[in-house]
């Protein structure tokens, strides 16, 4: 029966996910963009960001869906009631729908299409959290407690305080800041870090560690040969721990393909001798030697920088922690080096781009160079107010690059 307390179309989208997981016809979203059938036993049809090249059409069985949510649900210590902030149309808030209809418990929602902000996400929380025992978990983006954060700062403590009384906070779509996490671990948050993929049905590796029946193994990059890891000869094997490859994840929770994709299908999910399947990523990754794994970031990210290969993600998170804000790092073509190594983070500014001034580049290159070396310490530092992003708090890498090739341009043009 619809839940009455529901925007309309959530109503119906959760009774819609309730049919598809009993064997009903799939849920998509999104229009389709190809006339490719769709296999038998797919629960939901989603569509990826894009940030591999052109989105893709996954198919979700119910059987991954549902080992995803009773995994999700056993590491966070039993189900609770879910708490929908994400658009329905991406893999992580559907999944918020479908573990809600597993639970069998009230999914809190707010408004198809309503803008985020630290008081309206108090509006949802504060009578959901009084109105019953039930744990209550969210899923956000780390824009979102960034956001969150700075509104507490700023005197408008509401929407950060509902959410330390949550009993979980998913936090994924995009790597989280060290500084961003400590802070919100300082207010009392109770932060899950997850990585995940539409591909694996979302989130399937909670603070480095994978969820139940999820194994992971890492690849030499350009390679099909995986290099060992948790969960595929053991995460003690020699050269498995500390090497850096491409991360390549397994179990109960994969999609199982691309509609109209058999090529793509092939290059991304393998199978072994012993029967396995695995779905590449386009990430790189190390096991540390708890077997929990790092995520270094996209393998077509890495910036190349006087022949030196510089992953963005450690000196991204130096810089947020230095400069305060959320920091991309990307690639800018550069006739001495190649590439050079430019940060943008986000913080006041009073154009698209604003220099930081000679003393904090300073720091950030002294700091860098001390703790990663001296070709990932940034050649520039920019300030932004917002960075470009594609899909539900994900940085658009190439509208960085656009950004900064833009005012550099301008620059170069107004000094004659």
């Amino acid at each position: 029966m619809p839940d009455p307390s529901l925007p309309l179309a959530v109503g119906a989208l959760r009774d819609a996910v309730r049919d598809a997981l009993d064997g009903g016809p799939a849920v998509v979203p999104l229009p389709r963009t190809t006339a490719a059938p769709v296999p038998a036993g797919t629960a939901l049809v989603v569509r990826t960001s894009g940030s591999t090249g052109t989105p893709r059409e996954v198919a979700l069985p119910a059987a991954a869906l549902r080992a995803s949510a009773a995994a999700t649900h056993a590491r966070l210590g039993g189900p609770g009631r879910w708490v929908l902030t994400l658009p329905a149309t991406h893999v992580a808030g559907l999944q918020v729908v479908v573990r809600s209809v597993l639970a069998d418990t009230p999914l809190v929602a707010a408004e198809p299409g309503a803008r985020f902000a630290p008081d309206g996400l108090a509006d949802l929380l504060e009578p959901a959290l009084d109105a019953g025992d039930a744990p209550l978990y969210v899923s956000l983006v780390p824009t979102q407690v960034h956001r969150l954060l700075e509104a507490a700062r700023d005197g408008a403590p509401r929407g950060l305080a509902a959410l330390a009384r949550c009993g979980a906070v998913l936090l994924g779509g995009a790597a989280s800041p060290p500084a961003l996490l400590r802070r919100a671990a300082e207010a009392g948050v109770r932060v899950v870090t997850t990585y995940g993929m539409s591909e694996t049905a979302g989130g399937c590796v909670y603070d480095g560690v994978p969820l139940s029946g999820v194994r992971v193994r890492l690849a030499p990059p350009g390679s099909s040969e995986p290099q060992g890891g948790l969960g595929h000869r053991g995460a003690d094997e020699p050269g498995a721990v500390g090497v850096v490859g491409v991360v390549e994840l397994g179990g109960p929770t994969l999609a199982t393909g691309y509609l109209g994709g058999d090529d793509a299908t092939a290059a991304a999910f393998r199978t072994d001798d012993d029967g396995a399947r695995w779905f590449r990523t386009s990430d790189l990754g190390r096991l540390h030697p708890d077997g929990r794994l790092e995520v270094l970031g996209r393998a077509d990210d890495v910036v190349v920088t006087g022949g030196v290969n510089v992953a963005p993600a450690p000196v991204e998170a130096l810089v947020g922690e230095l400069c305060g804000g959320e920091a991309c790092v990307v690639g800018v073509p550069d006739p001495e080096w190649g590439q050079a190594v430019v940060a943008v983070v986000t913080g006041p500014a009073s154009s698209a781009l604003d220099v930081v001034d000679d003393t904090e580049l300073a720091r950030v290159r002294s700091v860098a160079t001390t703790r990663l070396g001296a070709p990932s310490a940034p050649r520039r530092v920019y300030r932004t107010a917002a960075l470009p992003l594609r899909g539900p708090g994900k940085v658009d890498r190439n509208g960085v690059v656009a950004l900064v090739l833009a005012h550099e341009q301008h620059v170069h043009e107004a000094r004659g």
